[in-house]
């Protein structure tokens, strides 16, 4: 029945957030896929979406609904409960906020109705590190002016990632007086390559910076600044803190994002004399499809082919895949047409990174 279907959808986000540290939003999920089986307002609300599969995120999409009312005053109830509104999560009652969410849900329908609409875009600065160790290991030599391209950018956050602060044990690199502080970058040993090209790179000069988006945000506006909040997960402060300092930067250091599809904005790329283009993207290649990404992969192979000693060209992307029968997440790197190269290993959310990558 179509119901079960979007119940066990939101029991499957239930896990993966407790997987992924958010023991406030696995209670609450639980809670709604329960209530979904029901019959009850959240049932109600979320009418229409019967048929929408995983990658659609629906239960993100509906929880960032909730914690908008709880960051806009709209549902203060629930802000008592949130970590990121002002609240306070108890472990011992992690679904305490239960009650409030479903009273808010009654008492917005058309406010839940406009967010279910919107595709999560969290902007995670966390993999922002992963960004810079490719840029670090890749760029050839020091004060080398790099153009810097990111496919689904979303608020643009991560085009400003040498702007950041990026710390593991004895390894440190970045702006000392960063607003973003990434520490525990590493587990374990960090690479000799990142080491050295953090020797290299005392800075990394970007010239240019562009992204593209379906549906871009603003980071400067309050709407744009609002959305990149909601889909946080309130209990992870860590995070929406690193989120605060990056909307920081961003409104001291201008970068571009345009409405478009990624192979769109790729095909007018151009390779520069004097200049290294890199191309970025991180965790976003399930919500293209296949069609289009088969163009990507065109673009991306065209630049490879036209790089030079003197146009250089890095493809660097941190998505999931299969390698060796394994799931995991990967930073990978290929330098103008050479061969693609494993990097590390990461979280969902960029932190930490792991190296060597061994397998099995």
């Amino acid at each position: 029945m179509p119901r079960e279907h979007v119940a066990q959808v939101f029991s499957r986000q239930a896990d993966a957030c407790g997987r992924l540290g958010s023991p406030l939003y696995a209670a609450l999920l639980a809670r709604v896929a329960r209530d979904v089986r029901d019959g009850g307002p959240c049932a109600g609300a979320v009418m229409g979406y019967e048929d929408s599969g995983h990658d659609a995120a629906l239960p993100l999409r509906f929880m960032a609904a909730v914690h908008s009312l709880a960051l806009t005053g709209r549902a203060p109830e629930v802000a008592a409960h949130f970590p990121s509104a002002g609240g306070e999560f108890d472990p011992g009652r992690p679904d305490a906020a239960w009650p409030a969410l479903l009273a808010a849900v009654t008492a917005h329908p058309e406010w839940v109705a406009d967010w279910l609409t919107r595709p999560p875009q969290t902007n995670e600065v966390g993999r922002a590190h992963l960004l810079v160790a490719g840029l670090l290991h890749s760029v050839p030599t020091a004060q080398r002016p790099i153009r810097l391209f990111e496919l689904g950018s979303s608020a643009g956050l991560n085009l400003r990632a040498e702007q950041f602060r990026y710390s593991a044990d004895d390894f440190a690199w970045g702006p000392v007086d960063s607003a973003v502080r990434l520490t525990g970058v590493w587990e374990g040993e960090v690479p000799d390559w990142l080491r050295a090209g953090a020797e290299r790179h005392q800075a990394l000069r970007i010239v240019e910076r562009r992204g593209c988006d379906p549906a871009p945000i603003d980071p400067l506006s309050s709407d744009g600044a609002l959305a990149l909040r909601a889909y946080m997960w309130p209990d992870q402060v860590a995070r929406m803190r690193r989120l605060d300092g990056a909307l920081a930067i961003a409104a001291k250091v201008p970068a571009t994002v345009e409405a478009a599809g990624a192979a769109e904005f790729l095909s007018a790329v151009e390779l520069e004399p004097g200049t290294l283009t890199v191309v970025w993207h991180s965790v976003m290649q399930q919500y293209v499809a296949p069609e289009e990404w088969a163009l990507v992969r065109g673009e991306l192979d065209r630049l490879g082919r036209s790089a030079t000693a003197e146009a250089g060209f890095v493809y660097v992307s941190f998505e999931p895949r299969a390698v060796d029968g394994e799931h995991a997440f990967w930073l990978a790197l290929r330098d103008g047409a050479g061969p693609e190269r494993l990097l590390a290993r990461a979280q969902p959310h960029g932190l930490p990174a792991r190296w060597p990558v061994a397998r099995g």
